[in-house]
């Protein structure tokens, strides 16, 4: 099915991609303060601007596989998934009032270090190393998934693909720091957003109009957002979508240490609030344009399934084969697509690279090492240059691994829940401690991976699709029909619910098990009679604060009282 489709202008936009972003993590190694300290290297002087980090929020966490699936996702189950978009607007204001302000008064470097002051220096590890983990394999496979997508429908070499990704982003986000990876992002941006408005533009010149790609799209079923079942074994329903919506939304935007360290690059919490509420609309228009692009190409394919014709082998070929097999009349269009799916990938590497060299340093060599503080700029950028290469290299022995990187994107939603069980337990309330919050979280996230890997577990319904328009003589495939009762009902459950569950989880656990199980508090321990309310989310920090105010001044008092009378 390869077919080598390249045209000279689709290479000239590929290559420009990369040397624009190249040449952006240049500017800045050398501009400015040239990344000589590490608050300019991780948190770009906490002076940014609003747009770049709004959009670079989106960037950070909408990767190649994102743009691939979701379409597919809209072909073969229908737009019921685009409901995600309302638990984003309602997750938004929660992440921004209730989370941010606690991890933009403390300005630490890594979010984890919030973990050691509320609880405890144990605790903060175990975190962090399931963040360097989850992260380590998520990002092999972002470089890895695309690659051999591409490779299959348009013929360019995996090797090349991977090599070009994975070199150009180490370099550039390891020589630019956290401003060349936010303004590259801005540019890779533009290039996910031209990707998939040309398949949409496109196909509706193709089909007549962008009406008759509703039209097709209803007449399929595909339009269908009826789905208000409450049953948890249902693959997407409302509650489902925005309930595990929200949950997901929030475990990247409100705690996840990437996100966290983006939002800390702006100078006040007014601001920061502010990248958070624009990132918003920028990251559902990406989100609806790629759903609708999925329905685009079911217009064109309406009578003619390509995986029913072998024309692909699965589901995420599917976007790239409609570019080579309609768009290869219009020159440079095939080369804009790969260069937005491109940079898709090159905006989530980036980000992480620059996120594990600030949790590596923070968490784990600054801890059990002494470090004269001129060095350790440089170590950052080791460190981030390290994680490049490693990415890299998990992308090489990939195919060699077998199932162990397509789990990494399960594993990556197995852990977000618990561990943003663990913050929130954190700072909703003041009774939890360390031993609560370490059983809940191994316990938490031991759940929600055999929710997630247990197995055999029923295959999802696509809806119907047609062969009756094919060339040759096509048959649909026979699936043998199956009982969901054969099935053990953990393993029936939707994945857009193991995040809840996950979080649940924590906080039920994590409060039983501190309210039996006591231990001293780390204020406790350094000899205060209360916890800083600067550790606490803003209502439960400014009740804690007026209590303390009113202790202190009856304190005053008695202390008047006592004076008076002597």
């Amino acid at each position: 099915m390869a077919q080598t489709m390249f045209g000279v202008w689709d290479y000239i936009i590929m290559i420009a991609t990369m040397i624009a972003s190249i040449f952006i993590g240049l500017y800045f190694r050398f501009s400015g303060g040239k990344q000589k300290t590490n608050d300019e290297y991780l948190l770009a002087d906490r002076n940014m601007s609003i747009f770049p980090v709004a959009v670079s929020l989106m960037a950070s966490f909408m990767s190649a596989i994102t743009l691939l699936g979701l379409s597919a996702e809209n072909y073969y189950f229908g737009m019921q998934f685009a409901v995600i978009n309302f638990a984003y607007g309602i997750a938004t204001p929660i992440a921004s009032s209730l989370y941010l302000p606690v991890f933009f008064g403390l300005q630490k470097t890594s979010t984890y270090e919030y973990l050691e002051l509320r609880f405890g220096p144990q605790i903060r590890m175990l975190a962090s190393l399931t963040y360097t983990l989850q992260m380590v394999l998520y990002n092999g496979i972002v470089l890895y998934a695309p690659a051999i997508v591409l490779e299959s429908v348009t013929g360019l070499d995996r090797l090349i693909s991977i090599l070009v990704v994975g070199l150009a982003c180490t370099f550039y986000s390891s020589l630019g720091g956290m401003k060349a990876v936010l303004f590259t992002d801005l540019l890779q941006s533009f290039l996910m957003f031209g990707a998939v408005f040309s398949v949409v533009i496109f196909a509706s010149i193709q089909l007549g109009g962008f009406d008759q790609i509703f039209i097709k799209a209803q007449d399929g079923g595909r339009l269908d957002f009826s789905n208000f079942s409450i049953d948890p074994t249902e693959r997407h329903t409302w509650w489902s979508l925005i309930i595990g919506g929200c949950i997901t939304y929030l475990s990247l935007y409100a705690v996840n240490h990437t996100q966290v360290q983006r939002l800390l690059t702006v100078s006040t919490l007014e601001r920061s609030q502010q990248c958070l509420w624009w990132s918003w609309p920028v990251l559902s228009v990406l989100s609806i344009v790629t759903c609708i692009s999925g329905l685009s190409m079911y217009a064109v394919y309406k009578e003619c399934d390509p995986m029913a014709n072998k024309s692909i082998t699965s589901p995420d070929q599917l976007m790239p084969y409609y570019v080579v097999d309609a768009m290869k009349s219009a020159p440079g269009l095939a080369g804009l697509f790969v260069a937005g799916i491109f940079s898709a990938s090159l905006s989530t590497i980036s980000a992480s690279c620059n996120a594990l060299a600030a949790v590596t340093l923070s968490d784990y060599v600054s801890r059990w090492c002494r470090i004269n503080p001129s060095y350790i700029p440089w170590l950052t950028k080791l460190a981030a240059c390290g994680f490049g290469l490693v990415f890299l290299a998990l992308a090489f022995i990939a195919e060699h691994l077998g199932g162990v990187l397509q789990a990494s994107l399960t594993i990556f939603g197995a852990v977000g829940g618990p561990l943003f069980g663990l913050f929130t337990l954190g700072m909703f309330t003041t009774y939890a401690n360390e031993r609560g919050a370490s059983v809940a979280l191994l316990s938490g996230m031991a759940i929600t991976l055999w929710i997630s890997f247990g197995g055999p577990r029923p295959l999802p319904v696509r809806l119907p699709v047609s062969v009756q328009g094919c060339p040759l003589n096509v048959t649909l495939p026979v699936i043998p029909p199956t009982q969901p009762s054969d099935y053990f009902y953990m393993y029936r459950i939707s994945y857009m619910w193991t995040s809840p569950i996950g979080f649940v989880w924590v906080i039920v656990v994590g409060t039983v098990v501190s309210l039996l199980w006591k231990q001293e508090q780390p204020w406790q321990k350094a000899g205060l009679s209360h916890p800083d309310p600067a550790l606490f989310t803003p209502p439960l920090a400014n009740r804690l604060r007026a209590k303390y105010q009113k202790k202190l001044s009856v304190q005053c008092e008695l202390l008047n009282q006592n004076s008076q009378e002597h």
